[in-house]
């Protein structure tokens, strides 16, 4: 999953930053309204911590720009102020969820899982597709309750192809999803990681479907007699 944190206190932005990527995902981040509205105009998030006291464009104003132009990406808002009218101006401009600062760490990290899972379709922290399953809130993978051992990059391709289970996803689409905009993008990459995954879960359910990319699909996983 790869997500943006738009928050102009530089050290706030380094802490979220940093516990995002160490939870798994691949993080952006901008430091002003006027970057993050290009940002999430530009790039396709699955979510975006969106602070609303931004110096250029403040954050209202960037949500309301998304929303205006179709853009559905969840949005947690960050805030400083606690008066609930500006809780409602920001869930009336589209916000999906929001933060009051100061705030634990864990706590912004339980949303924003909250969050991927909703938009996703599932309703508990652990997504499951027939032998395998997945628990959002520990990071664990488990395979007819067998712990399985991933990296960081196999873990956030499984996790993305779970939340997405039953859809066809490309290899461009992995590759925009996987990796923030620093990253040395290549999708060839994407068949290595496929193949340790297939190799690691012994299962077959990550089915490929020559010209489009990749399917999970539980129909196709052994079942237990």
């Amino acid at each position: 999953m790869r997500l943006l944190v738009v928050e102009d206190d530089r050290t706030l932005n380094k802490q979220i930053v940093t516990a995002l990527e160490q939870a798994g995902y691949a993080v952006d981040a901008a430091m002003d309204g006027e970057e993050g509205q290009f940002l999430g105009e530009t790039e396709p998030y699955d979510a975006i911590i969106l602070d609303l006291g931004l110096p250029k464009v403040d954050g209202v104003t960037v949500l309301t720009a998304w929303r205006r132009e179709g853009r559905k990406v969840p949005v947690i808002i960050l805030t400083a102020r606690d008066r609930w009218s500006d809780k409602v101006q920001g869930f009336d401009a589209g916000a999906d969820d929001y933060v009051t600062k100061p705030f634990h760490m864990e706590e912004l990290l339980a949303r924003v899982r909250a969050l991927l899972r909703r938009s996703a379709g599932h309703a508990t922290s652990e997504i499951s597709c027939g032998p395998v399953k997945l628990d959002t809130r520990s990071g664990r993978v488990a395979v007819d309750g067998n712990p399985v051992k991933l990296t960081s990059h196999e873990y956030r391709l499984l996790s993305y192809l779970m939340h997405h289970t039953g859809r066809i996803v490309s290899r461009g689409e992995l590759t925009e999803h996987l990796y923030d905009q620093d990253f040395d993008r290549d999708s060839n990459t994407i068949e290595v990681f496929i193949g340790r995954l297939r190799k690691k879960l012994g299962v077959d359910i990550i089915q490929t479907v020559r010209g489009l990319g990749y399917l999970l699909d539980a129909s196709q996983a052994p079942t237990k007699t």
